[in-house]
């Protein structure tokens, strides 16, 4: 039988680990911490669930940034001031991650020009896409897609960096020799966190 991870009784490492896997994951692609789901509510109150591509992670300052397009529901939601939510579940490490916060959309300021900047140009093409996302199309392929040049600003008008800043962590390992779930609270830039059943 494996041995229990250093976390399992210890609830400092237990949220260091989550924001570790985290901040392997917006640098790692083959990481499942790479693609969380982001849930946000539309204007019907509806809840809306997709998948991002989380592109850093910050345990000191408790932040996540992932990018959109600005033309898109989700920026529009994100916008609108509707709660988020991202949900992260590694089979492999048996390790699930809930997070709640506020989530900021960034278009023209220095963080959106820094991501950006640090964008592969394969991923920059995305938002010269046209039309907008979510517009009907006759077929499958009846979009444009601009060319992949590393130099071209074209989509930039188009681009959002979202900043999520956690208020809640939910944290939960599964064992079959006991499972370890926890909850952390964000107070002022600190966190207060407890054991809850799981």
């Amino acid at each position: 039988m494996h041995p229990l991870p250093p976390f399992y009784d210890d609830l400092a490492a237990f949220r260091a680990e989550a924001w570790r896997r985290l901040a392997e994951g917006a640098e790692t692609g083959r990481s499942p911490f790479h693609l969380p789901a982001l849930a946000t509510v539309d204007a019907r109150g509806q809840p809306r669930l997709r998948t991002v591509v989380l592109r850093a992670a910050d345990g000191e300052t408790g932040t996540l940034r992932f990018h959109c397009d600005a033309r898109s529901d989700k920026a529009r939601e994100i916008e609108a001031g509707t709660p988020a939510a991202l949900h992260v579940y590694d089979a492999g490490a048996k390790l699930q991650v809930r997070i709640e916060g506020h989530a900021r959309l960034h278009r023209d300021d220095a963080l959106a020009e820094a991501a950006w900047t640090g964008s592969r140009a394969m991923s920059r093409v995305c938002y010269g896409i046209d039309p907008p996302p979510g517009t009907p199309l006759a077929d499958g392929g009846a979009y444009a897609m601009p060319d992949e040049d590393p130099d071209s600003r074209i989509g930039r008008e188009n681009f959002g960096a979202v900043v999520v800043r956690a208020m809640r962590l939910d944290l939960l390992y599964l064992d079959r020799r006991g499972h370890r779930r926890a909850v952390f609270l964000r107070e002022g830039e600190g966190w207060q966190g407890a054991w809850v059943a799981p």
